[in-house]
């Protein structure tokens, strides 16, 4: 297989489109930071840092569960199991992203730069959170959550304790899905030993923390709304996404994960999407 060829098969494991879970969230503390657009090159390089960031963690997760994975049936055909690609040339792809992302927060300001290894550190950490504890959703939270963050210390070189309620948001919404997508997977965690959620209380209780933490999701981005004044178009955003997370909710049930794919990807870019949409639109509105 050629370079280009392993290249077009790296983007389809790490399903590099779904950085749109976390980006809306990290462009809405971009706006919120800037007060509108900020410059155009701080714009460019945080969407650098931020397709970097993903594609490396996502590439080291590849590399590091491939004998999980193999022994899988829902992951078995994925590229290193199946042997579309070797574990040095998916190694070598995350070390690549993860200088992308260091070089790219070097672009950005010195306090980017300093915290960019403490990033990697949570976003390649994660990998063996499933091995150890039952709350690896909440670390996969926490690395997604902190593109707000990031977001922010990017455009302003410091950080308002503010845009951690957004943050606090996200790791509980990403923790939330994440929770209902390992439900798939509890028989094989049981026989691989390996921990979640769902393994350790069960699928429906699974069910039930899941919607506890989107219910806590939406109380912070309320609270966030407060702390931003938002005004009626921030407001509407966030229910919004309320009702998006009801319906995500309606698509599966402890007895039948059949649509869960539809609720995971789909349903969590749209309300990613939204909700930075109707920031903007508050923002707009109010300058």
């Amino acid at each position: 297989m050629g370079l280009l060829a392993k290249t077009r098969t790296t983007m389809e494991m790490i399903k590099w489109e779904h950085s749109i879970f976390a980006l809306p969230f990290a462009l809405t503390a971009t706006i919120l930071a800037a007060h509108g657009m900020p410059p155009l090159r701080t714009l460019s390089w945080i969407l650098v840092a931020m397709v970097a960031a993903r594609s490396c963690a996502m590439a080291f997760n590849r590399w590091a569960d491939a004998d999980l994975d193999a022994a899988n049936p829902r992951t078995k055909n994925r590229a290193i199991p199946a042997g579309l690609l070797s574990r040095q040339f998916v190694l070598g792809f995350t070390v690549l992203m993860a200088l992308a992302f260091v070089l790219a927060a070097a672009a950005l300001n010195h306090l980017t730069l300093y915290l960019s290894p403490v990033v990697l550190a949570v976003l390649l950490g994660y990998s063996y959170m499933k091995r150890i504890t039952r709350w690896s959703h909440i670390v996969l939270g926490l690395a997604l959550g902190l593109a707000p963050a990031a977001a922010w210390i990017a455009v302003r070189g410091s950080l308002d304790i503010r845009i951690l309620v957004l943050t606090a948001a996200v790791t509980l919404w990403v923790g939330g899905f994440d929770v209902l997508y390992a439900c798939q997977d509890f028989e094989h965690d049981r026989s691989a030993q390996l921990h979640s959620l769902p393994k350790a209380i069960g699928i429906p209780a699974a069910f039930w923390a899941a919607r506890a933490m989107h219910l806590s999701m939406l109380a912070l981005l309320a609270w966030f709304g407060t702390l931003f004044s938002f005004g009626w178009a921030g407001w509407l955003g966030i229910a919004s996404v309320g009702l998006l997370l009801t319906y995500e909710h309606s698509l599966v049930s402890p007895r039948d994960l059949r649509r869960l794919n539809a609720a995971f990807f789909t349903m969590n870019g749209v309300i990613a999407m939204v909700f930075l949409a109707f920031v903007a639109t508050d923002l707009w509105l109010r300058r």
